[in-house]
Order: C-alpha cells, then structure tokens, then sequence
C-alpha cells in the first residue's frame, strides 16, 4: 500500500513518518512537504492513502484534497486538524485525525483502510464514491460521543452538554428520543433526562442517524420512511445478540441502507430493470463510506454483506445475521431461513417477526 505523507515537521513529525514506515514491509512511504511537491508524486504514482497537515506553505490544504480528489479519487484522504474541521473540508476528507497525531490512532486509521481495501476489493466502487463532490462527511458529533463514552468519568450532563454544541442535531434528537420506539408515551424535553431516560449508548445511536440523515445530496429519498426503518431495524437487532454485540448490531443496523444517500448508487431492493445496470449496488458502497469514515470492522462488514450473510468472514450468527434479519423485517423482505437454520437460530424467528409487528404497529400509531 502506498502511503503519502504532505506537510512539515509541526504537523506530521518526521519520526512519526518513520514510524509508519517502519511497521509493515508492504506500506511504501512517501513524504512531501508542500503541496507541489505532493502533486507531483501522485502524478508519477497513485497513492492509496493521503496525510495532509493543517497547513501547507505553498497552497490551502482544501486545493490540495480537492485536486487528489479530481485526479486520483481512489486515493483514501485524510486531513489532521486541530480542533473542530473546517467546513471547507467536510466533504473533502474521508477522516480527520486530531493534532497532535497519536500513533496508535495513526496507526489503526492506516490499517483499517487496508483492511477495508482487502474486504472490499474493488477499483471501481472506490474511484466513484472518490469523485462524489458532495460526500457525506464523518459524523463528528457522533464520533466526539463515541470517544467521550470510552472514558469512566463521562456523565450524563457531559453528554448533553457535547451533543448541544450541535442546535440542529440536538433538536433532531430531542425529536427521535419523543418517537413511539423510545418515549413509551412520556415526553421527554431536555437533552439531559433523554441522556438518564435511554442511557448513552442509546443516544449515541440517535446523534448518530440525526447525524446521517441530515445529509441531502439526494432529493428522491423518502428520508423519513429510511429514519424510521433504520431505527425498527437497530431495535430489531439490539434483540437478536448478546448484551457484547448489541451495540456493534444496533449501530450496524442502524446504518445497513446509508449507501442510498449517495449519488449514482443501485437500491438492492428495488427492480433490477428500473436503474443503471452498472451502478454501484447501495450496500457495498454504504459498506466503504463507513470504513472510510473508520467505523469497526464487523460494522463495515454487517452492511456490506447483508443481503447476503454467507459471505461474512464468521460461520456463526453474529452482527451480519442480525442485520440480515433486521433490515428485511424492517422493508418487508423476505428472511434467508436456509441460513438460519444453519446458523441455529431459525427457532428464533417468530419471537422476531413478532417483536418486528409490534415495533411496525408503534410507529404507524404514532404516524397517524
């Protein structure tokens, strides 16, 4: 894999650099410290991954990603930043990285990209979700959750207080905490009592679907009807494994059809006939956005091969089985029994289909 690094010394540290170089005999590493010099390295070989520091002394750091953009859009683009991302470069950078770089952090954003390019080998899904000039950009409030939730001093009030630093995505989850599936009939009014009510976990997932369904590149979605399966399917999921993987599955699920807010991308559901035959299926391509925006593993894995669970790296019924199950009882489709009988959990699947009505039947009440 080839490795560029652009920037100088007060963003990306020679040894760093080194250090990178250093880990895998397969990682080819490369440094420039202007964009110029970057430019002409990419025009002599393709990258497959790009540091860029916050500033480069030659052009703005937006000019440089926007021109890999144009001429290498396969490459995977990362962007260090210190503090909050620049809004110039949301859609720009697949992940950001925050300043000063960490080498453990580093490091797995390295790795899990080549990950990402082994599960999903395919040139040509990278090069088109590489030129979307209005791709979804990483849901930092999210995100920021997420690593406040890997701390033990994390409160309640901390929650509340990280997800109001967003108005827009604090209403929406105000408004997601009031739905049928989470208020059980009691209106909740503050981000805090949410936050007591739910649980973080819980509204760590809504920041996150307020987060990704905000995103509006494409206006023939029905992106309340795509809400609302999203989150029958996260319930759904959250019921079908084991209190360690439920939060893997719930946020898989939760995410399974978000390569349908991009452009130029197949809906797997829908007739055959009715798109582009040479388009990207939406499961694979929502499948590389998320490993892009450095999601786990089995959460990458769980969207790109729902339809088809077989194809999952694991014998046994784990996070992809569960969104397999989730999501077609959320759209009406119809379950691989075959797979659950080989799995051993085909006797499950009335309790399921049951608890699917029940979650159906809350929110078409609370539709009407």
């Amino acid at each position: 894999m080839r490795i560029l690094f652009v920037g100088g010394e007060d963003g990306l540290p020679s040894d760093l650099v080194a250090l990178v170089a250093d880990m895998d005999a397969t990682w080819q590493v490369q440094r420039a410290f202007d964009g110029a010099t970057a430019l002409a390295s990419i025009a002599e070989a393709s990258p497959d991954v790009v540091l860029v520091a916050p500033m480069l002394p030659d052009m703005p750091v937006d000019t440089l990603l926007g021109r890999i953009r144009t001429l290498h859009p396969e490459a995977s683009r990362i962007a260090v930043v210190s503090g909050q991302p620049p809004a110039r470069l949301l859609s720009l950078a697949h992940r950001f990285l925050p300043m000063p770089v960490g080498e453990a952090q580093l490091l797995e954003a390295i790795a899990s990209l080549e990950e990402l390019r082994e599960l999903l080998d395919n040139p040509m899904l990278r090069e088109r979700i590489g030129r979307i000039d209005r791709l979804p950009s990483p849901p930092q409030t999210y995100l920021a959750l997420a690593n406040a939730l890997d701390s033990d001093d994390t409160s309640a009030a901390d929650i509340a207080q990280l997800i109001s630093g967003d108005p827009a995505i604090a209403a929406r989850v105000l408004q997601l905490c009031n739905s049928a599936y989470f208020s059980f009939g009691r209106t909740i009014t503050d981000l805090r009592s949410a936050v007591t009510r739910l649980g973080m976990v819980t509204m760590r997932d809504l920041v996150l679907t307020s987060e990704v369904f905000a995103y509006a590149a494409r206006s023939d979605l029905d992106r309340p009807a795509m809400q609302q399966r999203a989150l029958m399917a996260s319930q759904l999921a959250r019921r079908m494994l084991p209190e360690s993987s439920t939060e893997l599955g719930a946020t898989a699920a939760l995410l399974a059809d978000i390569g349908l807010l991009l452009p130029g991308v197949r809906d797997e559901r829908a007739p055959v006939d009715s798109q582009p035959s040479d388009a990207s299926g939406h499961t694979e391509a929502g499948a590389y956005l998320l490993g892009l925006w450095g999601l786990p593993m089995p959460i990458i894995e769980a969207v790109a091969f729902q339809r088809d669970p077989v194809r999952a790296g694991t014998r046994s019924f784990w996070i992809t089985g569960a969104v397999h199950v989730a999501t077609a009882l959320a759209s009406g489709e119809p379950v691989r029994e075959e797979y659950l009988q080989r799995t051993g959990v085909l006797d499950r699947l009335d309790d399921w289909r049951a608890h699917a009505d029940r979650l159906r039947g809350l929110g078409q009440a609370q539709a009407v």
